[in-house]
C-alpha cells in the first residue's frame, strides 16, 4: 500500500521505484489518498451503470469466463507502416493476440472514456518514430509504460534513453482528432527501467504542456490485494498496429493470475498497445491496477499498481 510521512504526504518511492526525469522540476507529492478517482471531463455525469464489470460496448460480447485451452500464438499479418515502441527495446512485438480476436473497433472515441484513451506517435532520440498508447490521470498527465518514454538496449546508434518527443491524439480515430493533439517532451519513470531494464518497473509518465486532459477526463487508479484483482474483469482499449492506422480497440476478459509485482490476463492485444491501462469498473467508475506492456503464448502482462507505482503516479499528476 502507499506509504507517508508523518505529516500524511505519500513518500517518494527509493530503490528501483525512485523516479527518473528528462527534465528536472519541482513536482508536489499530491493529496493522502489511496484510490484516486477518475473524472470524465464532464463533472463524472456519464458514469456507466449495470455492468459486469466490462465496458457496454455495441457489437461486443465478453468471451467465456472459462479457461481456455492453450492455443498456438496467434501472429498478426498485417502491420501499421510504424512499429510498436516495444520493438525498439525488445526487437519483437511485445503483445499478441490468443486464438480468435475478441477484440472491437471503438468509434465513438469522442466520448468519455474512449477519449481518455490516447494514440502516442513517439519520436525516438535518433529521430525513427513509433507506435504507442497512453492513458490520462490528471489535467496533464498520462501513464503508459517505462519502454514508450526510454529506450533499452536498441543496439542502434543514437536510439536508447528519453525519446525526443511524444504526440498526444486524445480519442483519435484514423484521420480525426477530436480534441486536437499536445505534443510533449517532458517524461517520467523509475530507475528499475533506465538502470535495470526489469518488466516489474515498466511504467512511466508523460506531461503535456497544455490542460487537454481537464477536457477528455482521466482515469482513477488503485492500490487492490490479490484477491480483489483475481476477482475483477480486466479491460483494455488502445490503438494497436495490427488495426486499420489509428483505430481504437478494446477487450476485456477476468484476470488470470497476479504476481507481486504483474498482473496476467488474456485479454487479446497487439504491437501499439503499449502503456495502455489496465482497468476495473467499481460502482460505475473506472480504476486502473495496472500498465499494459507485455505478451506471452498463453497470457498478456502489464505492470501491476503497487504502493510505490501509486506514490509516483499521485506526485506525476500533481
Amino acid at each position: 500500500m502507499a506509504t507517508h510521512d508523518s505529516q500524511g504526504v505519500p513518500e517518494v518511492p527509493t530503490g528501483l521505484d525512485a523516479p527518473v526525469a528528462n527534465i528536472t522540476e519541482a513536482a508536489s507529492a499530491g493529496s493522502e489518498t489511496r484510490e484516486t478517482k477518475p473524472d470524465d471531463g464532464e463533472g463524472r455525469s456519464q458514469r456507466l451503470t449495470n455492468t459486469d464489470g466490462a465496458e457496454k460496448v455495441e457489437g461486443y460480447e465478453s468471451p467465456s469466463q472459462r479457461q481456455r485451452e492453450t492455443l498456438e500464438l496467434s501472429v498478426p499479418a498485417d502491420l501499421d507502416s510504424l512499429p510498436d515502441i516495444a520493438t525498439a527495446s525488445y526487437g519483437a512485438p511485445e503483445e499478441t493476440v490468443h486464438g480468435t480476436d475478441d477484440r472491437v473497433q471503438i468509434t465513438n472515441t469522442a466520448d468519455y472514456p474512449w477519449r481518455a484513451h490516447a494514440s502516442l506517435l513517439i519520436v525516438a532520440a535518433d529521430n525513427s518514430r513509433w507506435l504507442g498508447t497512453g492513458w490520462f490521470i490528471g489535467v496533464h498527465t498520462l501513464m503508459t509504460a517505462g519502454h514508450v518514454v526510454y529506450i533499452k538496449n536498441s543496439g542502434v546508434a543514437g536510439r536508447d534513453g528519453f525519446v525526443k518527443s511524444i504526440q498526444v491524439m486524445p480519442g483519435r480515430d484514423g484521420t480525426k482528432l477530436p480534441y486536437g493533439t499536445a505534443t510533449s517532451t517532458n517524461f517520467r519513470t523509475v530507475t528499475g527501467w533506465t538502470d535495470n531494464g526489469s518488466e516489474e518497473y515498466d511504467y512511466g509518465a508523460i506531461i503535456t504542456p497544455t490542460d487537454l486532459g481537464a477536457t477528455t477526463g482521466w482515469f482513477g487508479f488503485g492500490v487492490y490485494d490479490d484477491a480483489t484483482l483475481l476477482a475483477s474483469v480486466g479491460n483494455i482499449s488502445g490503438y494497436p498496429g495490427d488495426k486499420p492506422s489509428g483505430t481504437q480497440w478494446y477487450a476485456s476478459r477476468t484476470i488470470a493470475s497476479v504476481s507481486a509485482r504483474k498482473v496476467y490476463y488474456d485479454i487479446d492485444t497487439a504491437g501499439g498497445q503499449s502503456g495502455s491501462a489496465v482497468y476495473r469498473i467499481v460502482n460505475g467508475d473506472r480504476f486502473a491496477f495496472a500498465v499494459h506492456a507485455y505478451g506471452g503464448a498463453v497470457t498478456n502482462s502489464g505492470t501491476r499498481v503497487v504502493g510505490p507505482v501509486y506514490n509516483n503516479m499521485l506526485a506525476w499528476r500533481a
